[in-house]
Order: C-alpha cells, then sequence, then structure tokens
C-alpha cells in the first residue's frame, strides 16, 4: 500500500487544534503596550536593557531582499482581531480570560483607578448609586485606610475585589470575585465582611509575594520571565519610535505611505522613509529592521492597517484632553462650517471655543474637533448632527453660550436656520455671523448694485486673462511693470481684490503700453482682438480710470478693517469701534470722496494723453405721452453728475445700508456686554448705572429657573473693586502676594497681618526692603494709608475710586530723598507703586 500524500482529517484537526491554540496564547499581545499608567506612588523597579546589546549584529543591508509589509495585520498573530480597539487590561470584564502572560502584567502594575473625584455614577431603580465613599475604610479609632483592592467597572456599574478576581478558588463564595456587586444598600456592610474573610487575606498575601518574585525575578520560570522582559523592552522602544514617526508626520499634515510598503526600496512613503533614517543611528530600529530582513519576525508593525490604528489612538487621547478642557471651563462657544470634499460629500467641521483654565495665563482657546459627514444640509439636518456630535463628545448643549456661521440660509435663517433652532433649545446660545464673511457679502452686493460695476471686476479679469494664458504674453508684462504683478480675482473673497485693483490702478500707463506692444507682435487673432478691444475702451475711457479710484479706496478701507477682525485677540468691542469707523468713512466720502476721485483721474488722464471727460451717448427720443411728467431735471443734468448718481452714490449707499444691516447683531451684544469691556469705563459708572447693567446681563443669561449670574445679590458694585485694590497695593508695597502655597495647597492669607501691622504701627516689619531705601518714609505711610482704607470691612467706610486716585498723587508729591541725584529714581519707583496697583486692580476688575 502506497504511502499517504496528504495528512489525514484527525492530524489536520490536530494541527489546527495546536495553531488555535497558539494564536490564544498571543491574543493581546500589542495592548501590553499601550497600558494605562498606574498609580503615582508606585515606583517601575523593573531594569531596563542595555541598548548596546544589538552592537555585535550584523548591519542591515541596504538593498537586499526587500521586506513587503502589506500584509502585516493580517499575518500579525500578535493582533486579536476580535478585540477591539481600545481593550483596557484594567477592565474587570476581561480578566478570566487573560493568558499568563498578560495576568502577570496585570499583577506587576496593580489596581488601577480612572475615576474623577466630580463623576457622576448611574442610578439604581431605587435611587441609589456607587460613591467614592466606599474607597475610604474607617477604623474606630477613626484611622482612614484606601481600600486600594476595590475596583469600580463603570461598563458594568459593578464593584470587585481585585485580588479574589485574579486569584479566586473553587471555595470562593464572594460575588466579588466573580460577576460582581451591585447591592449598594448594603455595600458597606459587605465590604467590611469581605476585607477580614480569610478567602480576601490569602489571596491579599497571594498577590503579594507573586508581585515581588515578578519584580525580583525569582519565580520558577525566571529564565522565561527575563526573556519576557527582554522581549517586551525591546518591543516598547520600537513602539516608542514608530509612535514618534506617526506624531511628526500628522502633526505637519504629510502623507504616510508611498506607491509600495517594502522597507529600503524606492518610493515608499515618508512613514517607512524615516524609520529607515533612524535605524541608521539606532540601534534598536537596526535590530528591528535586520530580523525583518532576515525574515525572523512578521510582526514589525509597519503596514498601513497599524498606522491607521496609532492614529485613531493618538486623535482619541487628544480629543479627549480637549473635552477635559472643555468641561474644565464649562460654558463655550461653537463654531460650525460645511464644505464639500474630493469625494463630493458634504462635511461639517465642528471647532469649539472657551477659556483654557489649564493654561497659564488663562486664555480663549478655539479647538478642531471632527469632521461630521452631514447628508441633510437644511437647518434641522445639520442641528440633528450638532446635537448627536455633542452628544457623544459627553458635552451639554445647555452649556453652549455661542454660535458662530457663515450667512448661509441655513445657518443664519430666522425661521428655520440653525441659529433659530439651537435658540429655542438654549436662549443662551448668542449666534454672531462670521465679521469677515459679512463683510464679504457687503462688497459683493456694492459689485451687483448696477451694471456698471458688474462690468468693472469682469475688465479686471479680461486684462489678467490677456496676459497669464501664455509665458510669452507673461514676459511682454514683466517688462514695462516695476514691481507689482498682475493678480487674479478671488472667487470668494472680494476683500482680496485689492491687489488685483492695486496692481491696474498704479500702473496703469505701463499696462496700456503692454496691451499696445502685445497688440502689434502676436500672431493670435483672438489676443489682438482682446488687446485693441481693452486699448480703444476701457485703457481709453475716463469712466474706467475713475472707477478704478473709487474702488480702490473703497477696497482698501474694507480690507483694513477685515484683517483687523481676523486677528486671533480681537474683543468685540474693537470690532464695533473699527466697524463704526468704516461707516464714518462712507458717510464722509458720499460727500467729499466724489470730487477728490475727479481730480485724482484728472491727473492720470492727462499724463496718458486721454480726454478726461465723460462719453456722451445718443439720446433716444420716444414718444411722450399725454399725462406723462417730464423729468426736466434728468434731461439736462451733465454727464459727471449723472456718472455720480447712477454709479457713485449707489455704490456708497449700498455700502452703508449693508454694513448698517449686517451688524446690528454686534452691537446688540455690545449692549449686553459692553460695560465689561474696558476697566475704566466701568469704574466711571454710578451704581445705579452698574446696577442696571448686570441686571440686563442676568436677564440676558437666564433660561428659566436656570441662571447663570445673580445680578442682584452677586452684584460687583465699585466699592467691591476697591477692596481689591487694596489687596494688590499691600502686595506691591509689601514685595509679596497675599496667598501663601505650600505643595499646591493654600496655607495662609496674608491680609489680616497686614492690616493688624498698620493698625498696630509696626509697618516697618512688612514693607518691601528696595522700596525703604528709594521712597521718603512719609510717602509709604501715604500708601499703606490708602491700602488700609481700601480693606474696611463695610463697603460704606471704603472710599471711593476717583479719591483714591487724588490720595495717590498727593502721595506721589510727598516723595523727596534728600540725597542729591536719587530724588528721580524714588520717584519712579513711587510711580510704579501706584501705577502698577492700579492697572492690576482693573484687570481684576
Amino acid at each position: 500500500m502506497f504511502p499517504r500524500q496528504q495528512p489525514s482529517g484527525a492530524q489536520n484537526r490536530k494541527r489546527k487544534k495546536r495553531e488555535q491554540e497558539m494564536a490564544n496564547s498571543l491574543r493581546g499581545s500589542l495592548n501590553k503596550y499601550f497600558v494605562r499608567n498606574q498609580n503615582a506612588n508606585e515606583n517601575n523597579t523593573n531594569p531596563v536593557d542595555n541598548p548596546n546589546d544589538f552592537e555585535n549584529n550584523d548591519p542591515i543591508r541596504s538593498s537586499n531582499d526587500p521586506i513587503d509589509i502589506s500584509k502585516d495585520f493580517e499575518n500579525n498573530e500578535f493582533v486579536d482581531k476580535d478585540k477591539p480597539s481600545d481593550f483596557n487590561i484594567f477592565d474587570p470584564r476581561v480578566w478570566d480570560e487573560l493568558d499568563s502572560k498578560m495576568k502577570d502584567l496585570l499583577i506587576e502594575k496593580g489596581p488601577n483607578r480612572e475615576i474623577e473625584t466630580n463623576t457622576l455614577f448611574p442610578k439604581d431603580a431605587f435611587g441609589r448609586h456607587f460613591s467614592n465613599d466606599f474607597f475610604i475604610r474607617k477604623l474606630i479609632n477613626g484611622d482612614v485606610f484606601d481600600r486600594k483592592w476595590l475596583v469600580y467597572s463603570k461598563e458594568l456599574d459593578k464593584v470587585f475585589c481585585f485580588f479574589c478576581k485574579l486569584f479566586k478558588t473553587v471555595r470562593t463564595k464572594s460575588n466579588l470575585a466573580f460577576e460582581g456587586l451591585n447591592d449598594w444598600k448594603h455595600l458597606s456592610e459587605t465590604l467590611r465582611q469581605h476585607e477580614n474573610s480569610s478567602d480576601h487575606m490569602i489571596n491579599l498575601r497571594t498577590w503579594t509575594e507573586t508581585r515581588i518574585r515578578l519584580n525580583k525575578s525569582e519565580t520558577i520560570d525566571k529564565e522565561l520571565q527575563e526573556m519576557i522582559k527582554k522581549d517586551t523592552e525591546h518591543w516598547k522602544d520600537v513602539m516608542v519610535k514608530i509612535i514618534a514617526v506617526v506624531k511628526c508626520l500628522a502633526k505637519n499634515n504629510l502623507a504616510f505611505r508611498g506607491t509600495n510598503e517594502k522597507i529600503y526600496e524606492e518610493s515608499n512613503g515618508n512613514f517607512l522613509s524615516v524609520l529607515e533614517s533612524i535605524a541608521d543611528f539606532d540601534l534598536v530600529m537596526k535590530e528591528h529592521f535586520r530580523l525583518i530582513q532576515d525574515k525572523e519576525t512578521h510582526n514589525h508593525y509597519l503596514s498601513h492597517k497599524i498606522q491607521n490604528e496609532l492614529i485613531e489612538m493618538l486623535a482619541s487621547e487628544v480629543k479627549n484632553e480637549i473635552i477635559k478642557n472643555v468641561k474644565e471651563s464649562k460654558y463655550f462657544s461653537i463654531i460650525l462650517d460645511c464644505t464639500p470634499d474630493a469625494s463630493r460629500q458634504e462635511q461639517m467641521t465642528l471647532i469649539i471655543r472657551c477659556v483654557d483654565m489649564v493654561s497659564i495665563p488663562i486664555k480663549v482657546e478655539e479647538f478642531f474637533l471632527e469632521f461630521l459627514i452631514v447628508e441633510d444640509t437644511s437647518g434641522l439636518g445639520l442641528l440633528n448632527a450638532l446635537q448627536d456630535a455633542l452628544k457623544s463628545l459627553d458635552l451639554n448643549i445647555n452649556n453652549v453660550r455661542g454660535q458662530g456661521y457663515d450667512n448661509g440660509a441655513n445657518m443664519k435663517g430666522k425661521h428655520h436656520g440653525v441659529q433659530k433652532r439651537l435658540l429655542d433649545i438654549n436662549p443662551r446660545a448668542f449666534y454672531m455671523p462670521c465679521g469677515c464673511h459679512s463683510l464679504n457679502l457687503v462688497l459683493c452686493d456694492m459689485a451687483n448694485s448696477c451694471h456698471k460695476e458688474k462690468t468693472f471686476f469682469g475688465t479686471c479679469q479680461t486684462i489678467y486673462n490677456v496676459f497669464s494664458t501664455s509665458t510669452k504674453r507673461w514676459s511682454i508684462l514683466l517688462k514695462y511693470l516695476d514691481e507689482l504683478t498682475l493678480k487674479s480675482l478671488s472667487a470668494t473673497r472680494w476683500e482680496s481684490h485689492i491687489e488685483s485693483v492695486k496692481a491696474i490702478k498704479t500702473q496703469f500707463p505701463q499696462i496700456r503700453k503692454a496691451l499696445k506692444k502685445l497688440a502689434k507682435i502676436s500672431e493670435d487673432g483672438k489676443v489682438v482682438r482682446d488687446a485693441e478691444s481693452l486699448l480703444n475702451g476701457e485703457f481709453s475711457s475716463f469712466e474706467f480710470i475713475l472707477s478704478l479710484i473709487i474702488w480702490y479706496e473703497v477696497l482698501y478701507r474694507i480690507n483694513l478693517v477685515s484683517k483687523k477682525l481676523q486677528s486671533k485677540d480681537m474683543l468685540i468691542d474693537v470690532a464695533v469701534k473699527n466697524l463704526e469707523g468704516l461707516i464714518n468713512f462712507f458717510e464722509e466720502y458720499r460727500e467729499i470722496g466724489f470730487d477728490k476721485a475727479i481730480i485724482e483721474a484728472k491727473e492720470i488722464a492727462i499724463n496718458i494723453e486721454i480726454e478726461p471727460e465723460f462719453p456722451r451717448k445718443r439720446i433716444s427720443n420716444r414718444k411722450k405721452q399725454f399725462d406723462e411728467i417730464l423729468n426736466t431735471e434728468r434731461e439736462h443734468q451733465s454727464l459727471q453728475e449723472a456718472f455720480r448718481k447712477d454709479y457713485f452714490l449707489i455704490l456708497v449707499d449700498m455700502a452703508l445700508s449693508q454694513l448698517r444691516t449686517r451688524f446690528e447683531q454686534m452691537k446688540y451684544f455690545e449692549s449686553i456686554f459692553g460695560f465689561l469691556f474696558d476697566g475704566s469705563k466701568l469704574i466711571s459708572l454710578l451704581d445705579d448705572e452698574l446696577k442696571k447693567c448686570c441686571l440686563n446681563l442676568e436677564s440676558n443669561l437666564t433660561n428659566g429657573e436656570e441662571v447663570d449670574i445673580d445680578g442682584e445679590v452677586g452684584l460687583p458694585f465699585k466699592r467691591v473693586y476697591v477692596y481689591s485694590f487694596g489687596v494688590v497695593l499691600f502686595e506691591v508695597m509689601c514685595g509679596r502676594l497675599c496667598c501663601e502655597y505650600h505643595n499646591g495647597q493654600l496655607i495662609g492669607i496674608l491680609v489680616p497681618k497686614w492690616k493688624k501691622c498698620y493698625d498696630d504701627k509696626k509697618l516697618d516689619d512688612i514693607i518691601f526692603q528696595d522700596l525703604k531705601g528709594t521712597m521718603v518714609w512719609e510717602s509709604l505711610t501715604s500708601f499703606a494709608a490708602i491700602a488700609r482704607r481700601c480693606l474696611n470691612r463695610d463697603r460704606k467706610d471704603r472710599p471711593k475710586m476717583d479719591e483714591i486716585v487724588k490720595e495717590l498723587l498727593v502721595a506721589l508729591e510727598k516723595q523727596n530723598v534728600s540725597k542729591p541725584g536719587e530724588t528721580m529714581k524714588a520717584l519712579q519707583v513711587a510711580k510704579i507703586v501706584a501705577g502698577v496697583a492700579m492697572d492690576t486692580s482693573c484687570r481684576v476688575m
């Protein structure tokens, strides 16, 4: 009988079983490189291998046998494709399925809690829920200890015993070691009984001994553990460098992949190329690439799927940090904008604007969060997409205090736009249209206000097209131009038209000569026709020259305001002042601008030998009706006056009308928040006026029973500010802050001490030494007296700010030093004391 050529079915089943067991033993290997940080009080005692272990290896071959890593993810046995990407080793749900390696790693790390102190726990049917107080054990003598063994699962809403869950035996009966416990009513008693039970004590001792043996490498499989640890350190170093490359490329928005995914081959992408460069200097990556080339490993984590997974993990961490900052500040604004991508799919950007409480100094920041794919671009569809996004980010839509979009009907609509629908949900989400986009629309309406204005920009674009469609024609143009070249008109950014108009206006004679030259030498009939048409038309027209001057002045003014509105530190009061200045310019330009433009246009026309006159057109005669009223004034007005009324006034009036209409919302917000914009203005308000402003602000920040501020009880009266001024003034004089901290904890406030020293006439004990040597004591006591009056407990006993300013001036006059030459220095110090204190108090207000 011939021997069997193929293995039998039983043999195949055994082979598949062995392969499955091997795969299960390696399941989750990638996750051990991304475990979360352990508690801060635990020290990492694991030794780090010497990176010079690989220095005797053969050098990496730079060109032989390129390895294809595109199938890395599919062939990687260490990656468990059944587990989610957010697999967490500290989740009690997965502990029963951990292999020996992962369990050893968990034993080394110990229990880990990821619960914040202000976490809201879900309630059960009886209204009870878990509390952080269960983590604390209180003894009879009053001592308090942390139950480090107690672990809470957010996903299951249950608690477990870390030791008993890992080392449970057949005899273990407590639910804390199996499916968990959520009987919150009797949990305190259950925990007390459990921590005193013998099973818990045995499992605690088992965990302690196992952890010590693992840290000291004194387990039975000591050599195997050392090999595992060495291999772990190697993969950690590899993953750190891979993640660093991913961060670098993602941060700079660079492409990762090339035309192939083989190391040491041409066009293999930025990701592999950077790693190859690192391998030239780093021994760990050098050894890693050697293992890949010698086919000693197929698990190298370089494929595009691994890259995408790492990008998603990094993005998730960044997003979580942003959400944490937003929750810290509580209130935030949203900015939305829609645009189609390259695949013609509509995407909406979500940007959050909030006060960054983490940064020093505190400042307002904008954070881009994500792109939202939208299919329904109506106001309702976009609002639903926004609500779903905020819900997925765990942000409360009732904490939105501002919304900013463009002027599209689906966004700005007063009845069905996103802003109106969001205001119906949250009336405190104030809507502000994009200021630059509004200015852009003002220019768009101005350019379409009459027929001549429409054709003007068409002519500017035609001039550019005549020269730009050929390099030879462009070189002819450059021979005649000195500095500026012609610019194409932007289809969306109208304020940028200033560059195109400026190039034509300032170099009108040179462009005219270039057109003449082009008309003579060009062999293209269409180009010759276009050039001669421009020469005989617009470049011989006084109207076109006048239009250039008018539009240049208008675009220049609007562009200045647009640039200021785009600055990062723009404040709403400054924006309102700039817009009011722009309106004032147009009002003044309406009266005197046309005459100035006529004078300048005549100068240009005379220089290029063009008659500074308006073209006279034939007036068509028509039959008059018997009851028609004759417009004799229109028929007998001059050509210049007709151009002024039909072109100039229409242009300017359209600008004034649109500016007043489109920025009404900004002025409305100034009426609500305007008294807070300027510290000096705030100080000058009378108490009744200030109270009225605060109550108005309260009413606008009220939604039903929810109120953001209390304008009556929390009213910041000026005499409260005086107290802050006194504190700051004492801080400057004493050279130290009023609050003392130790290890981040407030340990004392010095204001009572300062008041007592002044009352006991021991001012010399607290005054800054550098001030004593440069200032007259009488002046210092005057400053101290001012500060002490500001710190009176009763508001009525505190001085007003105008009184303080007068007393500060008197204190400065007292400053005099007997030694010649030191008077000016001491006076400067005294002014700094007063000036810094006044300025700082205004900022505190």
